[in-house]
């Protein structure tokens, strides 16, 4: 669990553990909610991804060849944040949360999960997080076809193990990134796809965030009761 959570920090929040696969229902990465058309690029390259320490916005969490799709949050708040999708009437729901340099990851619900534990990785913070980002490479301007139509830049983050120069080496994609972030504000986040390894919990490694509002004002960041807090 370490290690896969250990790769996700490196991206986005969290990711939970391995568990028995689900049946397929969907197929590919490519989101059902919004596809994207790239724009050229008249530009030296923007800043990349940094996410405040304080904001809320609401959306979608997307796990599309479980064909399910659940409400979802994003909050901050001087420099903590907490993402929620689902709920008890949902069929997943999980937090994860950068709490006093914690990372933690609690899944109530998910498709044949037993166990329901809350991991903890201390050290781990804000900081650390956007110090990640600034290795995102740069894939280009697009725009995303929504309602509302978005102006986006769109970044690549990536954990690839082992780490090794050019050639023909034997690697594993860890965990792998898309991140969208606002044309004119790289701490304006619209939309994420994790994949790789710290989605275990998926039969296909990928989960879509999709935000509908994301605003720059302090959101609210709780730690689950069932959590041990930071030492």
């Amino acid at each position: 669990m370490s290690a896969a959570l250990a790769a996700v920090a490196a991206l986005v929040l969290a990711a939970p553990p391995p568990v028995a696969a689900a049946p397929r229902t969907g197929a590919g990465t490519v989101p059902p909610f919004a596809t994207t058309a790239t724009r050229q690029q008249a530009s030296p390259t923007p800043p990349p991804p940094r996410l405040p320490r304080d904001f809320r916005g609401k959306g979608k969490w997307i796990v599309r060849d479980l064909d399910i799709e659940v409400p979802f949050t994003w909050e901050g708040r001087d420099g903590d944040s907490q993402m929620t999708a689902g709920g008890p009437q949902y069929p997943i729901w999980f937090t994860n949360l950068i709490y006093h340099d914690t990372l933690y990851t609690l899944t109530y619900k998910w498709p044949g999960l037993d166990e329901h534990t809350c991991s903890r990785i201390p050290g781990f913070n804000l900081e650390a997080l956007n110090q990640g980002f600034e290795n995102a490479r740069f894939v280009g301007p697009e725009t995303l076809r929504r309602t509302p139509q978005r102006r986006v830049n769109h970044w690549r983050v990536g954990v690839v193990l082992p780490q090794l120069p050019p050639g023909n080496h034997p690697r594993l994609p860890l965990a792998l990134g898309d991140i969208y972030v606002d044309e004119r504000d790289p701490g304006t986040f619209w939309q994420v796809l994790q994949f790789g390894v710290q989605n275990l919990y998926d039969p296909e490694l990928d989960e879509w965030l999709v935000m509908d509002t994301f605003e720059h004002r302090p959101g609210t960041v709780t730690l689950p009761r069932r959590c041990e807090p930071p030492r």
